[in-house]
């Protein structure tokens, strides 16, 4: 019965999405044209079944397994991420939400321990994939293309310099950075003189990231600590966290804010990085288990602006004195991943990853990319300072 009523939905759903959805024996349904991408359904009556036990995580299996099949899957997406709120109706997204679709899990909430099994599930795949796709920095988050050019690592280095300049990062500073990712930020701080202090809860992280300081020659300054953001210590001239609240959860949020605040001298700044949705579809979707919840980032939850304001007003003294951004850049950062993630995808697959895995990730980074190509998900810069 799901499954009727998921094909049903689907059906109705795609007349108003420029795409063209193929069934076998030829059969095509949606309103787009002959330059509009294609959406092969291979096996309807498996897709219908994934669809219908859980559409936030069955459209993305279903790909993953080869039930349906795209060449251009950021240009599919795209049309649908830009009617996402409205393609089913309100009524029975509120329904369906009630009686099928899934809730987080417990055992995938931040608390110290459950953050680390979080947190191993993604970065600790292996070093060897994330430097197949990213770039000689080793940035995982939005680059900031701000010249036109569109090369990715002098774009790295610009997003790196400006959360630094946000920060107000000189040398002689004590810095703090939560969330090390593979040591570029740190590198280039301590390269401005800085001495630095990174944390991370991912111990593949801060080996290839001890690596990297110390052959960047600033091993001297940069000190790598395999440790919890709530169990920081000390007073810092200034804070910097790039794209790490994503994963802290809503729950933990008054806790994280106001680490960065108890761990900031008197007249030092913040510089945040972090990935926003819309305010009021946070709202309704915080609850809900998300394809990428199950496969790429358990635990995780997207705030919005303004959950990031009200948590600073309610639990910092911290106020957002200057912001950016760069959602934009982060679709051409997604579309560069994912370009170089299957040009080299037989470096990929001699390190044990099969075609499963391969299907996966197209798709995850295709889904994001499209998210921000449409503006449904932004990026922000913060610069945050006492009030």
């Amino acid at each position: 019965m799901r499954a009727l009523v998921a094909e049903a939905l689907f059906r109705r759903a795609v007349r108003s999405v420029p795409v063209r959805v193929v069934f076998p024996g030829g059969k095509r349904i949606g309103a787009g044209g002959s330059d509009s991408p294609v959406m092969r359904i291979v096996r309807p009556e498996a897709f219908f079944h994934r669809l219908g036990a859980g559409s936030k995580i069955g459209f993305g299996e279903s790909y993953m397994v080869g039930d349906w099949t795209c060449t251009r899957p950021a240009d599919l997406l795209t049309p649908f991420a830009a009617q996402l709120s409205t393609l089913i109706p309100p009524a029975l997204q509120r329904v369906g939400r009630r009686i099928a679709e899934a809730r987080r899990p417990r055992a995938e909430m931040n608390t110290v321990d459950g953050a680390r099994e979080n947190i191993h599930r993604h970065y600790d795949l292996s070093n060897e994939l994330f430097s197949v796709f990213l770039d000689e920095t080793m940035s995982y988050s939005a680059a900031w293309f701000a010249d036109g050019s569109d090369d990715l690592a002098d774009a790295q280095r610009r997003k790196i310099d400006a959360m630094l300049d946000l920060a107000g990062v000189t040398s002689g500073m004590h810095v703090l950075e939560i969330g090390t990712g593979w040591g570029g930020l740190a590198i280039r701080a301590a390269q401005r003189g800085a001495r630095v202090t990174t944390m991370t809860i991912s111990a593949e992280q801060a080996r290839l990231a001890e690596e990297r300081i110390d052959a960047a020659g600033t091993a001297d300054r940069v000190q790598v600590l395999l440790r919890d953001y709530r169990e920081a210590q000390g007073s810092y001239d200034a804070v910097v966290s790039v794209e790490m609240v994503e994963a802290v959860g809503a729950q933990y949020w008054p806790t994280y804010f106001a680490a960065l605040d108890r761990l900031l001298r008197p007249g030092g700044r913040v510089g945040l990085q972090a990935i926003t949705m819309p305010h009021d579809r946070m709202l309704v979707t915080q609850n809900d288990y998300t394809w990428i919840s199950k496969y790429v980032f358990p635990g995780g939850l997207i705030p919005s602006v303004e959950a990031i304001e009200q948590n600073l007003r309610d639990h910092t003294g911290l106020r957002v004195v200057e912001r950016r951004s760069l959602g934009p850049d982060y679709a051409r950062t997604l579309e560069h991943w994912r370009t170089t993630f299957l040009d080299r995808w037989e470096s990929v697959a001699a390190l044990g990853f099969d075609e499963t895995f391969r299907r996966m990730w197209e798709f995850y980074l295709a889904y994001c990319e499209a998210g921000f190509r449409v503006g449904y998900l932004d990026v922000f810069q913060f610069s945050l300072q006492r009030r």
